[in-house]
């Protein structure tokens, strides 16, 4: 079982993640992620099978083809080919604001502790690092900047936004 983040804590991962093309017949029971092509062929069976079911996504893939079948998925993860890519960052910010999706949104692929400040401020809450990656280390990451200027999924107004909602009501003599 790998370990990774979520929610800031590293777990271990009960879900199993199947591969594109992968020989074989699907898990009867388990939690599984499939490929977005896999649901697409087997939407009928997967979601009557025991256990959750979760999608993963290439960072190049279109949110509205799954926004039909949003309720359905326990975790949505998104792949990261490369780490330069930053199609992933607007999948994810695309899922939690136009589709309005809540559940786990886990990134997959080439992730690495560099990336987890601003995976999360679009809107990530678990993380598969890669396998050169520590979790425990990496979980510094998410302190490495104490403020930010812009919005974001998790902060939704810009600092001068935060702080003129925060500052005192100013009085006239």
């Amino acid at each position: 079982m790998q370990r990774l983040i979520k929610h800031r804590i590293v777990i271990q991962d009960s879900w199993q993640l199947l591969e594109q093309n992968a020989p074989g017949a699907l898990p009867f029971s388990g939690d599984v992620i499939v490929p977005l092509d896999l649901w697409a062929k087997e939407r009928d069976a997967l979601s009557f099978r025991l256990g959750r079911v979760g999608v993963w996504l290439e960072a190049d893939a279109d949110p509205a083809a799954i926004a039909p079948d949003l309720a359905h998925f326990h975790l949505i993860a998104i792949r990261l080919a490369r780490f330069t890519d930053g199609r992933g960052y607007s999948l994810a910010r695309l899922l939690r604001e136009r589709y309005g999706y809540r559940r786990e949104l886990r990134a997959i692929g080439d992730v690495q502790r560099d990336q987890l400040f601003y995976l999360s401020r679009c809107g990530f809450d678990a993380f598969a690092l890669r396998a050169d990656q520590d979790p425990d280390k990496a979980l510094h990451a998410f302190d490495d900047f104490g403020e930010t200027y812009q919005a974001s999924v998790e902060r939704p107004y810009p600092l001068f936004r935060r702080r003129l909602d925060s500052a005192p009501p100013v009085t006239t003599a």
